[in-house]
C-alpha cells in the first residue's frame, strides 16, 4: 500500500470511528429539533448514493508514497459511504495542468470537488469557475490559508506554517544553530510554509532553503552532501517529506557524520525505522490518509443532509509528532516494526 504504513485494519478502524462520529452527529441534530439547511431539502435528501459522484484532483501523483495514502483514502470512503469517486493529478508538479484538470472535473457537473490547493494565485480561476457552477469544493492538504477566499466550503489537513513552527522550535530545543531546509516544490505554498514556519521556530538559529529535485534522488543526495560539506557548522536538516529524508540519511551515512540532526514531515517504513534506529529525531505526522477519506465524507453528508463540520473552519488532521519515545507504538499500530 504506496509506503506501506497504514494496514487495511487501521484504516477501518480510522473509517468506523469517522463514520461513527458522522452518525452521532446526525442524531444529535435530529433530538435537538433543529431546521435542516436547504441542502436537506429535495432531492439532497434523498438517500440514493449511487448517484453521487465526487471529483478529486491533486498536484501529488498517487504513485507518490505520501500521496497512495492519501488516494487510499479517497478510495476506501467511496465505499463506506456508496458513492463514485474518480482521481486524477498532473505527471509532475503543474499548476497548468492541474488547472486544466479541475476544469475537467467540473464540466462532468459532480456532486463535489475535492482539490489540493498548492498555488491559489494559479488555481483560483479555475476553482472559482466551479464554486460559481454551484459545485461544492473542499480543499485537503495544501490550501489552509487560501480556500475560504475561494468560496471552499472547508479544508482538511493542518497549518503548514504553525507545524513547520513547531518543528523549528523542537529543533532549536535540541540544540541547532544551522539548518538547511530541504524543498522538493519551490514555489508549492503548503513546502514553502513549512521552510518558512520552520525558519521561524528555530530561532535564535540560522536556517536556509536547499532546493533539490527529489526525481533524481542520487543527484539530491549529492547535493544535500555537497551542501553539508561546503558547510561544516550545518547541524540540522529538516526534511519536507520521506523522499526528501531519505536522501539525506543516505548522504550522511555516506559521509559517515552521525551528529547532524535530522527531522521530516510526514511518515514512511524507512523514516519509522530511522527514527527507531535513533538516525532521525522526529516525523511529523498529518494523518493523509484522513485527508483524503474526510472530505469524501463531508461532501457526501453535505448532498444527502446539508451537513457540512465546522462552520467553515478548517478540520485539522495534524501536526503530530512521532519521536524515539512513542515510534514503537506507532510501529505496532502501522504494521512497520522490524
Amino acid at each position: 500500500m504506496g509506503a506501506g504504513i497504514f494496514k487495511e485494519e487501521w484504516q477501518m478502524k480510522l473509517a468506523k470511528l469517522t463514520i461513527g462520529l458522522a452518525v452521532v452527529a446526525l442524531a444529535a441534530s435530529a433530538c435537538s429539533g433543529s431546521t435542516a439547511s436547504p441542502a436537506a431539502s429535495g432531492a439532497a435528501a434523498s438517500s440514493d448514493r449511487a448517484g453521487i459522484s465526487i471529483e478529486v484532483v491533486t498536484h501529488g501523483q498517487a504513485s507518490d508514497p505520501f500521496w497512495s495514502i492519501f488516494k487510499n483514502g479517497v478510495v476506501q470512503a467511496g465505499k463506506d459511504m456508496g458513492v463514485k469517486v474518480n482521481y486524477s493529478a498532473p505527471d509532475t508538479f503543474d499548476m497548468v495542468k492541474m488547472g486544466q484538470l479541475i476544469d475537467a472535473a467540473c464540466a462532468k457537473a459532480p456532486t463535489g470537488l475535492v482539490i489540493s490547493l498548492p498555488d491559489a494565485t494559479a488555481l483560483g480561476p479555475s476553482v472559482t469557475k466551479c464554486v460559481t457552477a454551484g459545485i461544492p469544493v473542499i480543499s485537503a492538504n495544501s490550501g489552509s490559508d487560501a480556500y475560504a477566499k475561494l468560496g471552499i466550503l472547508t479544508h482538511v489537513g493542518q497549518d503548514e506554517a504553525v507545524a513547520g513552527k513547531a518543528a523549528g522550535v523542537r529543533m532549536a530545543a535540541a540544540g541547532g544553530k544551522n539548518a538547511i531546509c530541504i524543498n522538493q516544490e519551490v514555489g508549492n505554498a503548503g513546502l514553502d510554509a513549512r521552510c518558512n514556519g520552520f525558519k521561524d521556530g528555530f530561532t535564535p538559529g540560522k536556517s536556509t532553503v536547499l532546493q533539490v529535485d527529489l526525481k533524481d534522488p542520487v543527484t539530491a543526495q549529492q547535493k544535500i552532501a555537497a551542501a553539508l560539506t561546503a558547510d561544516p557548522t550545518i547541524d540540522t536538516v529538516m526534511a519536507l517529506g520521506p523522499t526528501g529524508s531519505s536522501p539525506t540519511i543516505a548522504a550522511l551515512k555516506q559521509m559517515g557524520n552521525t551528529t547532524i540532526k535530522v527531522g521530516t514531515f510526514d511518515l514512511s517504513k524507512d523514516v519509522l525505522d530511522a527514527i527507531a534506529a535513533g538516525t532521525m529525531l522526529f516525523a511529523i505526522d498529518q494523518q493523509q490518509y484522513l485527508q483524503g477519506y474526510l472530505p469524501i465524507v463531508f461532501l457526501t453528508l453535505y448532498k444527502l443532509y446539508g451537513l457540512m463540520p465546522g462552520g467553515g473552519l478548517p478540520v485539522m488532521t495534524g501536526p503530530g509528532f512521532v519521536t524515539k519515545d512513542n515510534v514503537a507504538t506507532v510501529q505496532a499500530n502501522t504494521g512497520t516494526t522490524r
